[in-house]
């Protein structure tokens, strides 16, 4: 069974940046599986912010498109999300998810397989 988890959250201040790494110790970052980062504060729902699934472009949540950017290097296993301009309201905790099928699949959390323990990021004004 996947492995992950995640690192690089923190506190900063509104307009910094962050990095999230994303490491799948069960080896299974590969096409044709969906990968992505939802984040969740308490009381909401968790909500996808971004995901991809090697075949098409990666897409993201209206809330943070042109700020964040997805990637993966299968090669280590791991699955990363960089985060500039980022505003109070990107306050959460953040989350790597794996799952079968098109990260349109992915985007739905009922289909997510595998999910990391989250890493808090706080964004102060």
């Amino acid at each position: 069974q996947e492995q992950l988890m995640e690192s690089g959250g923190g506190s900063v201040q509104a307009g910094e940046s962050l990095r999230l790494s994303c490491v799948d110790s069960g080896g299974a970052v590969y096409g044709g599986s969906c990968m992505g980062w939802f984040r969740q504060i308490p009381g909401k729902e968790r909500e996808w912010v971004a995901v991809l699934d090697g075949i098409r472009n990666p897409m993201y949540a209206d809330s943070v498109k042109g700020r964040f950017t997805i990637s993966r290097d299968s090669a280590k296993n791991s699955l990363y999300l960089q985060m500039n301009s980022l505003k109070p309201e990107d306050t959460a905790m953040y989350y790597c998810a794996a799952g079968p099928g098109s990260m349109y699949s992915c985007m739905d959390t009922s289909n997510i397989r595998n999910w990391g323990l989250g890493t808090q990021v706080t964004v102060s004004s």
